[in-house]
């Protein structure tokens, strides 16, 4: 067991090897190994994979067809008759959760699945105006009402279609929905632009949207229209058309992005945003970007951040306050918002090939994402506090439900997070075990990974290749990892560290094994002094994973009970407890505690549940 201060509750340089230089590589793009080419095998994701399709992918399903209304919108709206149901932006949720069947489809191919989808495209297709507009709000509301507020997320539904449609279209080939993408890009340039009308999407997302859009058409228009949408902010353009009171502050257009150095406002509308200015960024070589987003991150990991990865402290404006303001109990710590943590995080990472990016991923990916849903797949965390007195738990859907289709469609994509490549190396982000082809350099190589992380920090990488891959193999060292090893063939080497990984240079042959093995102990972790939620209190970690106390697992009065230097700690694995998961046991004397990985609670009686842990000196 170990002690160890966490500023603020962010990552820290790790301890090991020595840090080498690494050159100076702008723009230096990392390239993702799409994950249509990794088949994940382990026995910590692919349970939650199969639960994704035969349980998420049908609940979603079934609310959205079934227990709401919103399929039903799409079918009046093609006939201009009947009533809108729910909330202005619900198309969204439908596209996310077709965007979350493309990618089922990728790696499990389904008939059935892809008829379904191809119904609800059909609906979105005939509800397509003859300009090119889509939006069911509006097109049963009064046609003449649109484009008139612009925090009625109209460019933001937009987006997540396009997110759709692309997917489905690389999954499929199919391009009805594609092409409706296209129709209704089109329709918003032709009112938007330069020496067009201003516009500032209320809610961010189309930017990044467009970049996709770019990318399968090649059409530069797009992209253009992604960097003005994003060049538009903090000019004074934005408003509400009479509807209410702009706040420029919850909609990130207080100032020019390239001016920002604060995080504020809405978590999810900021997550976009930064994606979307990263893409923008990388393609056109913008270095004020960039620039910008290496002082966002900055505020945003080391003054705004949760332990779990959250962020988002407010409920008042679903985001945040002032910095180092991270109350436990009143945590919003919004599902969509660790999700979009992954996707920013892993573009910045791209850029720079900093490991601290992938830091915060995983963090966020295994705590604050992975808590969204139930470990049996049907039921979902809107908000995500760190501590709860046994009133606050998963429901099935919600009125806003962007956080269940937001699931929907991320869990299916993890794939994308374990490698990348670039001109000189293969990198390894993730230890998930699976079996990945790809190119380099016009050479078919397949990864093998076999670990049984999380919950152990021994992975082994099997190599097979028809011909010598001439790269570095670049291995991230977790921030969490003060300890390691590091063998090629069954010789123990030692590595350079760059940015955060170990680099080994090497030809390539079929047959070559690497071993990492990261020791994994308790860790008692300390939050910044400022974080006044938190003084006089410990938060427990082992590896990527945050605990907590469950009432069901302790006294009642649990929550009143300390730890101390003294403390000692045990860890076993309990292959029948939460589907399988180590636990943590602190021994006080005769008093014990027992924690469980934070992404794990509430799915049992429902009862009191703590992160932060009071500690006595």
């Amino acid at each position: 067991m170990k002690q160890y201060l966490l500023l603020p509750l962010a990552c820290f340089a790790l301890c090991g090897c020595q840090e080498q230089p690494a050159k100076e590589t702008p723009f230096k793009m990392i390239e993702q190994v799409d994950f249509s080419h990794v088949k994940i095998t382990d026995n910590f994701w692919s349970p939650r994979l199969k639960s994704h399709v035969t349980t998420t992918l049908p609940v979603c399903i079934d609310q959205i067809e079934n227990q709401t209304g919103r399929i039903r919108n799409f079918e009046n709206a093609a006939k201009g008759e009947g009533e809108h149901s729910g909330i202005f932006f619900d198309d969204s949720d439908v596209y996310k959760a077709l965007e979350g069947m493309a990618y089922s489809l990728i790696n499990n191919p389904d008939p059935e699945l892809e008829k379904k989808a191809d119904e609800w495209i059909d609906k979105f297709a005939a509800a397509q105006q003859p300009d090119g507009y889509i939006n069911t709000f509006y097109t049963l509301t009064g046609l003449d009402k649109r484009w008139h507020n612009m925090d009625k997320h109209e460019m933001y539904c937009a987006g997540h279609m396009i997110e759709a449609g692309v997917a489905y279209y690389q999954a499929t080939g199919k391009r009805k929905l594609l092409d409706v993408c296209i129709r209704m890009a089109d329709h918003m340039m032709s009112l938007f632009g330069p020496d067009k009308r201003h516009w500032v999407p209320g809610h961010e997302e189309i930017e990044l949207a467009l970049v996709k859009l770019y990318q399968v058409t090649n059409e530069n228009k797009y992209l253009d229209f992604a960097n003005w949408l994003i060049e538009e902010r903090g000019h004074g353009h934005g408003t509400m058309g009479g509807e209410g009171n702009w706040d420029p502050f919850y909609y990130q257009d207080e100032k020019p992005v390239r001016e920002m150095t604060d995080i504020a406002g809405h978590a999810v509308r900021c997550m976009y945003l930064y994606c979307g200015m990263a893409d923008v960024a990388a393609l056109k070589k913008d270095t004020g970007y960039v620039e910008a987003l290496n002082r966002l991150w900055d505020d945003v990991v080391y003054r705004n951040m949760y332990i779990t990865g959250g962020i988002g402290s407010s409920r008042h404006n679903e985001g945040f306050t002032e910095d180092y303001d991270l109350p436990n109990l009143d945590a919003y710590c919004e599902t969509c918002a660790s999700v979009g943590m992954v996707f920013w995080n892993q573009r910045m990472n791209q850029f720079t090939g900093d490991a601290k990016y992938i830091n915060v991923l995983e963090r966020s990916m295994y705590n604050g994402a992975l808590a969204g849903t139930s470990l049996a797949g049907d039921r979902f965390f809107y908000v995500n506090p760190l501590e709860s007195k046994g009133d606050h738990h998963r429901q099935a859907w919600y009125g806003c439900a962007c956080c269940p289709s937001q699931i929907s469609r991320f869990l299916p994509s993890i794939g994308n997070y374990i490698y990348g490549t670039s001109h000189d190396a293969i990198w390894i982000n993730l230890y998930i075990g699976n079996k990945a082809a790809f190119k380099v350099d016009g050479k078919e190589i397949e990864l093998h990974q076999e670990t049984n992380y999380p919950w152990d920090g021994a992975v082994k990488l099997t190599i097979s290749t028809s011909s010598p891959v001439q790269k570095e193999m670049r291995l991230r060292i977790p921030d969490w990892c003060k300890q390691y090893t590091l063998s090629v063939n069954g010789t123990e080497t030692k590595a350079p560290i760059e940015k955060g990984y170990a680099v080994l240079n090497g030809n390539w042959k079929e047959g070559d094994i690497i071993v990492l093995n990261m020791a994994m102990p308790v860790e008692i972790v300390a939050a910044d002094p400022r974080v006044k939620g938190n003084i006089g209190k410990r938060a427990i970690q082992r590896g990527p994973l945050v605990y907590c106390m469950e009432e069901t697992d302790n006294a009642k009065d649990f929550d009143k009970s300390a730890i101390s230097p003294a403390t000692s700690f045990n860890n076993r694995f309990d292959v029948s407890l939460l589907n399988g998961v180590v636990t943590i046991q602190a021994n006080n004397g005769d008093q014990k505690l027992s924690l469980i990985p934070y992404y794990s609670w509430d799915n049992r009686e429902a009862g009191k549940m703590k992160v932060w842990i009071d500690y006595k000196e």
